[in-house]
């Protein structure tokens, strides 16, 4: 059976992206509207409502909008922005978060598409917090950079047009109200919101997320070969998962560290760095923010919703 997909928004970065790799799928008959009509609310309903799946690329209000406009039972949708990641009936679309949120996803009629930087944060806090490694009351900090094609359109097109004169380094969100902390906050396991110090670098996509633990307040500090053991087996046993977990290592520098290691794949690679004497770690997570941080995770979904296998379509 061929499934019909609209992708709403498929000019943006993201859109793009995940046209590039359905286009080629035979399972798959890519709804789409002229481009003369991308604003125009009935060619719009009219595809939502002939979609077996939509995939919204678009701004929050614009992506609320979508919803309102089908009118069946039957479409499905994944939505790619961040206005439903919290919403009570919809489904998280991180399918590692948990070994049951790849079989919810498959399930659901509403998925919302993570954010780039939580789900790195995620993967890495949540099984520790479970474990009971970490208290859900562990007062986490983040610290993460990512290729500015994050940032959407205008900074895009600012970051390529001023190539070279454009800041190495830019951290940004310093009024503590990034768009990403109520799911980081909800889907991680912890009882307060994180302290998050994002950046955009002088690159184009690619990203790395890192959590520094000071575990000397514990009751009990759990040791470096502890938190990579309990992170191991979480991802190992987990059947489909695009996140792996470095060796355990103790070193200064790692080249695999560099944020465009995974660019172009769907691949999320966690690894552990750990001070047994200080009590202290740092959980970092490379991974490409326009593959498993947008439009691979949404393949990914797309692909668990129409019960094929998880990785069609995608580069591991």
């Amino acid at each position: 059976m061929v499934a019909k997909v609209f992708i709403d928004g498929e000019a943006g970065t993201t859109g793009l992206q995940i046209r590039e790799r359905l286009g080629r799928r035979r399972d798959i008959e890519l709804l789409t509207v002229p481009s003369e009509l991308r604003k125009d609310l009935g060619a719009r309903a009219e595809r939502l409502n002939a979609a077996d799946v939509a995939i919204l690329c678009l701004p929050d209000d614009a992506a609320r909008e979508s919803v309102s406009l089908i009118e069946n039972a039957t479409t499905r949708v994944i939505d790619a922005s961040s206005a439903h990641r919290t919403a009570p009936d919809w489904d998280y679309g991180f399918p590692e978060m948990t070994p049951e949120q790849a079989d919810r996803i498959a399930a659901s009629r509403r998925v919302s598409n993570p954010g780039c930087y939580p789900q790195g944060v995620i993967a890495c806090v949540r099984p520790l917090i479970e474990a009971g490694l970490l208290p859900a009351d562990f007062p986490v900090t983040v610290n993460a950079i990512s290729g500015y094609s994050g940032g959407g359109r205008q900074l895009i097109e600012t970051y390529e047009a001023d190539g070279a004169q454009n800041p190495a380094f830019l951290p940004y969100a310093l009024g503590f109200r990034h768009k990403h902390l109520p799911e980081m906050t909800r889907y991680s396991g912890v009882s307060s919101t994180p302290i998050f110090v994002p950046a955009v670098g002088n690159y184009a996509q690619g990203m790395v997320t890192m959590v520094p633990l000071r575990l000397e307040g514990l009751e009990r500090a759990a040791s470096g070969e502890e938190i990579h053991a309990c992170l191991t087996e979480r991802y190992a046993s987990m059947k489909g998962s695009f996140v792996d977990v470095a060796p355990f290592v103790h070193a200064d520098r790692v080249p695999e560290l560099d944020p465009e290691t995974f660019n172009g794949t769907n691949r999320m690679r966690l690894h552990v760095f750990a001070s047994q004497d200080r009590a202290q770690a740092v959980l970092v997570a490379v991974y490409d923010n326009l593959g498993k941080g947008a439009s691979g995770a949404a393949v990914q979904n797309l692909n668990l919703m129409l019960g094929v296998d998880a990785a069609e379509s995608l580069a591991a």
